[in-house]
């Protein structure tokens, strides 16, 4: 069957796939005034133009499971056919699909509220299974997951629950899928004795309390993790986000979405702040998610400055891919170590301890999978900046990033917004959103002015879609409107109300899918 193909393909960021009321009145967005930055001093202006394209245009669907690599040799690749892995994922405008991924923050309903174990997961997982003809993903004999109809469930290190959305053709769609979705995640709650919290990062337990789930790969990341970082446990075991994959048409047109999507990711992230606390108290960054991912693992993470480069093409993401560390080699069904050497050297043929072994072409579709940068490319884009949250912002994400890159006019647009800012600007900006989220500054004003230019550009391309997604909107304009963020308010109860305790987060009023019925 085609399950343990799905299984192998389950990696902590959730299974491969391919994004395969009247309006209230709001105030018009201000500009961002032009000028030099007030908190570092300009740069040359980052480089934007679209390189011509080299890939033929191809309209097939990329596959939505890794297979399992061989256990020995087949040909050896090149370096065409490492292109070629991304390049097949252009399609015409027609074929554009939206992906949307969201993980949950677990917990169980009694006091003290612990992280669930793998045990009261593996019985959610049952509860689910047994509507709507989900099959088990396994792993010997553990539950790790649930297949159906283009849709998966997964589980992080450590308990997260995470839905891979289908590959859908409009923003109702999403929202119908993530509603669903979250009612039947809720009956099964109720059976088990478990909820899921509207959060992006654990608010009270630290590593050594979340039971670990029993995914081998995830042994050998835990194992690594602090060998290239401080702060990759945290993004393991405690944090939460909001994901969406996105299709282009051709090489230009990935590029260009490509520099758009890692300028703004971090306006997005501020929009999304949602992870305050760390440890029972407030961290000192409205979004401590955000500020985990600088520091896990620079050879896999971060902004990829190589993007704006005049040449950068689908041929340079798969240079700088090949340099990336590899977790493990799998070789008949089993893991090894093989040291944090990069893949090139298991593409030439010299992988220490394994001389002479070349890679399969699921290989590199699985270490593919295990580079985390702020915008990843496979054979579509995935915006990573959002923290997980509620699900109107789980539905907001999408909405976003299909109003920003799925209308041309919105498109050239946002190329514009961004055109001139400065690596330094960008460095600053993943500097101090984390910390300041919408208040961070940005030349003569703040993220905040910022994010509300980039709405207003994806409310118009929405508008063009014709589709009425606009409404989906709604809930990001309140925020960049009032400048408040799901963090700014969770500081602001727990400083009141709260009398600075973290346990009301505990509550059905602060579960993911309060308000949705």
């Amino acid at each position: 069957t085609k399950f343990p193909y799905l299984l192998l393909a389950c990696i902590w960021e959730g299974v491969l796939r391919l994004p395969c009321n009247s309006r209230r009145s709001r105030a018009t967005a201000p500009e961002v005034p032009p000028g030099p930055s007030r908190s570092v001093p300009r740069a040359p202006a980052l480089s934007f133009p679209i390189p011509p394209s080299h890939h033929a245009l191809v309209s097939d669907m990329c596959s939505d499971t890794v297979p399992a690599p061989a256990g020995s040799n087949g040909p050896h690749l090149s370096m065409d056919d490492l292109v070629r892995t991304l390049s097949k994922g252009c399609k015409p405008r027609s074929a554009w699909r939206i992906g949307t991924e969201h993980e949950k923050l677990g917990y169980s309903k009694a006091p003290p509220h612990a992280r669930p174990t793998h045990d009261q997961i593996s019985d959610l997982l049952t509860h689910i299974h047994s509507s709507n003809g989900w099959e088990y993903i396994m792993e010997g004999k553990a539950k790790i997951g649930l297949a159906h109809d283009g849709q998966t469930v997964t589980l992080e290190p450590g308990g997260q629950t995470e839905l891979s959305g289908a590959p859908l053709p409009d923003l109702h769609a999403v929202a119908r899928e993530t509603r669903e979705h979250l009612l039947e995640v809720r009956k099964a709650c109720d059976a088990v004795g478990i909820d899921y919290m509207n959060i992006g990062f654990d608010p009270k337990w630290d590593f050594e309390d979340v039971p670990r789930m029993p995914k081998t790969r995830y042994r050998y990341m835990r194992e690594y993790m602090p060998k290239v970082g401080t702060l990759g446990h945290d993004m393991m075991f405690r944090s939460c986000t909001i994901q969406v994959n996105l299709d282009f048409e051709s090489e230009e047109d990935m590029v260009q979405k490509f520099r758009i999507g890692l300028a703004l990711q971090n306006v997005a992230g501020a929009l999304f702040a949602n992870s305050p606390f760390r440890n029972g108290a407030p961290s000192g960054y409205k979004s401590w998610r955000l500020h985990v991912w600088t520091d896990v693992d620079p050879h896999r993470c971060g902004r990829l400055p190589f993007v704006f480069d005049p040449g950068f093409s689908f041929a340079a993401y798969a240079e700088w891919a090949l340099d990336v560390p590899m977790y493990f080699l799998y070789r008949d069904g089993q893991y090894t170590d093989v040291g944090g050497q990069p893949f090139r050297a298991f593409f030439e043929g010299r992988l220490e301890g394994h001389p002479g072994l070349f890679p399969t072409a699921a290989d590199w579709d699985l270490h593919l999978t295990t580079v985390f940068p702020d915008v990843r490319l496979k054979q579509f884009l995935e915006m990573r900046g959002a923290d997980g949250g509620s699900w109107e912002f789980i539905t907001a994400l999408p909405a976003l990033w299909v109003g920003l890159l799925y209308d041309a006019g919105a498109q050239a647009q946002a190329a514009a917004l961004v055109a001139d800012w400065t690596p330094a600007e960008l460095e600053a900006l993943q500097a101090d959103v984390p910390r300041l989220a919408l208040q961070a500054p940005f030349r003569d004003g703040t993220v905040q002015d910022v994010a509300l230019r980039m709405l207003n550009i994806a409310r118009r391309g929405l508008e063009a879609r014709g589709l009425g997604e606009e409404r989906y909107l709604d809930v990001l304009d309140a925020v960049a409107e009032s400048g408040v963020t799901r963090a700014d308010r969770l500081l602001q109860l727990y400083d009141s109300e709260w009398s600075r305790s973290i346990e009301p987060l505990y509550t059905p009023e602060h579960r993911v899918d309060n308000g949705l019925c």
